[in-house]
């Protein structure tokens, strides 16, 4: 089967070949593995990992206000590069957030935002034809995360009390702006699409994030409607959200979301025995290799022992994607990544 047959077979509820395998890392990681394994670029790295990568398809932006922007995203984002771990890896994080300095709802709607038309979907099709076999990707969604980068986190979080007002207004432009985006990519993409990501972070490592009520009052509604268009255009839902989120599964579920990323299991309540007993019958679990302790400090047989786990428990019966549980970071170990997906091989396919 093909990588993307593997994983339209998982999503199906159908038997593969095997068990599909995914690949979340780092760029720095990644370069260490084709460095590592002498691969040309990522493809023949999937190849010889034999990943079941997902790919992506999504439309082209031509972007008509680049002027005066000073490095800012189209979204009006800027961030820096912070370097950590001695230098081994680096992320981008935010600097002076554009909704910052607002008070009002007026401000935020006088605010230069996007325009969904200044993407180009003309592409979108022959994209997934060049990425036929491989399963695709198109388009990522998560509001509060997105508004926070807008806003500033700290403030963000406060205005959920004090500005409801506008949170809400700042939430409701980011999903009209992104449900055109999908809606134009899904429907260029002539049912090649599938899958889009329909997200946010809910969970800290020991506690929900947020009140029922936050989530379900701010968040559920619009991830609602984007996972319904989602499904309208034959698409599946991935919701990849970190840490102790168990409380929100079956919202989660009841929203439309198709597969639950990263499975986090040492967090309280994400037991994978549990969650396989409780959900399994209707959401397909995707990483559960986890990449705080095991990958980066266990050893090659810790790692080993977990994947065997983990398909013990999550894939019992299917509905499992093999995965890490979020980006490998630059500080593992190159023989504990092989080890991942060697032992992967070994036994998914049993």
């Amino acid at each position: 089967m093909t990588p993307r047959e593997r994983w339209l077979a998982v999503l199906a509820r159908r038997t593969p070949d095997r068990f599909p395998i995914d690949y979340w890392g780092t760029g720095e990681t990644t370069d260490k593995l084709l460095k590592a394994l002498g691969c040309a670029d990522t493809d023949a790295l999937w190849e010889k990992l034999g990943v079941d990568r997902v790919h992506w398809a999504f439309p082209v932006l031509n972007d008509p206000h680049t002027a005066g922007r000073n490095g800012a995203d189209v979204w009006g984002i800027k961030t820096r590069n912070v370097v950590y771990a001695g230098g081994a890896g680096s992320y981008d994080e935010v600097i002076d957030p554009p909704l910052g300095a607002m008070e009002t709802v007026g401000e935020l709607e006088k605010y230069r935002w996007p325009d969904p038309d200044w993407w180009d979907a003309s592409t979108v099709a022959e994209q997934c034809r060049a990425q036929a076999g491989w399963p695709i990707q198109g388009g990522y969604f998560s509001p509060f995360y997105h508004y926070s980068n807008m806003r500033g986190t700290e403030l963000a979080m406060e205005d959920i009390i004090a500005n409801p007002e506008f949170v809400e207004a700042g939430l409701q432009r980011i999903f009209d702006i992104h449900y055109a985006l999908y809606e134009k990519t899904l429907k260029a993409g002539g049912g090649a699409i599938d899958l889009v990501e329909v997200t946010e972070d809910l969970g800290t490592q020991d506690a929900p994030m947020f009140s029922m009520s936050v989530f379900r009052n701010l968040f559920k509604e619009r991830m609602r409607k984007m996972a319904s268009l989602a499904h309208k255009y034959g698409a599946k839902v991935l919701t990849h959200s970190d840490g102790a989120i168990r409380a929100y599964i079956p919202d989660l579920i009841d929203l439309g979301t198709d597969i639950l990323n990263p499975i986090q299991w040492r967090c309280p309540g994400m037991e994978r025995e549990g969650l396989k007993r409780d959900f399994g019958k209707d959401i397909v679990f995707h990483g559960g290799v986890d990449n705080q302790q095991t990958l980066p400090f266990g050893t090659p047989d810790d790692v080993r022992k977990e994947v065997r786990d983990n398909i013990r428990i999550l894939g019992e019966g299917g509905g499992y994607i093999i995965a890490p549980c979020h980006n490998i970071q630059p500080i593992t170990p190159v023989g504990n990544i092989l080890a991942m997906y060697d032992e992967a091989h070994k036994v998914a396919g049993r």
